[in-house]
């Protein structure tokens, strides 16, 4: 193991509540309704057209964009007046595993990445992010981690990823990477593809993930 990858949406930060409230706002105005089990299959740490696609599948390509700009706006309406919860214990592992003087990334499907890292005060923990600005193709195209790996100069075959997410899970597998599950919803079977499934990262430690390579 030389780097440690980190998904940021419901790994590091607990944005879920946010970007779920902001995502309902959106799509009842389509007049459909979206429920947190929709949420969780369909539009979780994927980028925002294509959560938008998920449910609006009968409008062009023109207004998915604007549903995802209308969601977007709502979220960040949020992000600016509410706090942000962060999970300590993975803030405590991102630091283990930095002060083993091994490599930490962070990725994000979203392109609110950064702000969220600047609110959280998270920002310097990091050798790489990467962001919906950077990425072409979602989730579970492993283009992401590919990226962060490229970035700093690790083989993905050396790295681990920390995901919560169905596709995030795909992703870091289609990747050659090593991948923990983090199951925030008393479903470990949805992560079965991950290497290990727990439900907080305060159970684990360096030595176990390291047993994973």
């Amino acid at each position: 193991m030389q780097a440690g990858i980190f998904d940021l949406d419901g790994v590091i930060v607990n944005t879920v509540p946010l970007h779920f409230k902001a995502w309902q706002r959106m799509f009842k105005e389509y007049g459909k309704d979206f429920t947190f089990e929709d949420y969780k299959q369909k539009v979780d740490g994927i980028p925002r057209t294509d959560g938008a696609k998920a449910i609006l599948d009968d409008i062009s390509e023109d207004e998915l964009k604007k549903a995802g700009d209308k969601k977007q706006g709502y979220f960040l309406q949020y992000l600016e007046n509410e706090k942000i919860p962060v999970y300590n214990t993975t803030v405590d592992l991102i630091k283990s595993i930095r002060d083993s003087s091994l490599k930490v990334g962070v990725i994000s499907s979203s392109k609110n990445c950064l702000p969220i890292l600047k609110k959280t005060g998270l920002v310097d923990l990091f050798d790489v992010i990467i962001t919906g600005n950077d990425i072409t193709k979602g989730k579970p195209d492993p283009q992401v981690f590919f990226m962060a790996a490229e970035k700093i100069s690790v083989s993905p075959n050396k790295c681990v990823v920390f995901e919560d997410a169905v596709l995030g899970v795909q992703a870091a597998k289609a990747a050659g990477m090593k991948c923990i599950g983090i199951d925030r919803y008393g479903k470990p079977e949805r992560l079965n593809k991950a290497d290990l499934v727990v439900s907080d990262l305060g159970e684990v430690d360096l030595g176990k993930i390291k047993a994973l390579f």
